[in-house]
């Protein structure tokens, strides 16, 4: 039976990331560390050669994209922009230790959500919906292997939702420029909107989880 190739990479890091503050919407640029980062990690570990590559429209993504596949024109899914955290946006969770509200949001409910920005589960639907898209047009055009660099959260969002083994999102963390090697079958995206998930990538990242 066809199947069909996916690769999920996370994006190089910002300055945000190193500071770790919350940083969604806002468009910051890689840094000059992590731009050598990435052509280093593709010099020597080698992205996969694929048929398309799609990318959240915020510059880390996009240039990241560029250098792990530079050979390929990178689609735009718009909704593939990472998380809108409101009025946490640029601020630390040591700086918004004592907020009542970033205390609510991070109990993890559903439908909790930040001031200004958007909930748990309208950032769910968004991503899945964005992922389902791509997912059926890509098998309806026969695009046998294509990868989706994207932030962490986006990601990890899909890896919760549609990967097996079934995991939570915090299972799904991945270092920065390095991701996971999806095998989809269509029956079984047809029957139960689900993934094989059968590596890490690149292939340096392979002994750090084994797949039952």
């Amino acid at each position: 039976m066809k199947t069909y190739t996916i690769y999920l990479f996370r994006h190089g890091l910002t300055k945000g990331n190193l500071n770790a503050q919350y940083i969604g919407h806002t468009d910051l640029p890689l840094t000059t560390d992590s731009i050598s980062e990435l052509k280093s990690i593709k010099a020597h570990e080698h992205y996969p050669k694929v048929d398309a590559v799609f990318s959240s429209p915020l510059k880390r993504c996009l240039d990241s994209a560029k250098i792990m596949f530079p050979e390929n024109n990178v689609l735009v899914i718009d909704d593939f922009i990472e998380y809108n955290f409101g009025e946490f946006e640029g601020l630390t969770a040591d700086e918004l230790k004592d907020n009542k509200d970033f205390k609510n949001w991070l109990r993890g409910d559903i439908y909790a959500k930040t001031p200004f920005g958007e909930s748990n589960a309208e950032f769910a639907q968004r991503v899945c919906a964005a992922f389902e898209k791509v997912v059926d047009g890509c098998v309806k055009t026969s695009t046998d292997n294509f990868a989706i660099v994207g932030h962490a959260g986006v990601l990890m969002t899909i890896l919760a939702c549609y990967g097996l083994p079934e995991a939570p999102m915090a299972h799904w963390q991945m270092d920065a420029g390095y991701g996971y090697k999806l095998r989809l079958t269509p029956s079984l995206w047809m029957q139960a909107k689900k993934i094989e998930v059968i590596d890490t990538s690149p292939t340096s990242l392979n002994d750090l989880k084994t797949f039952q």
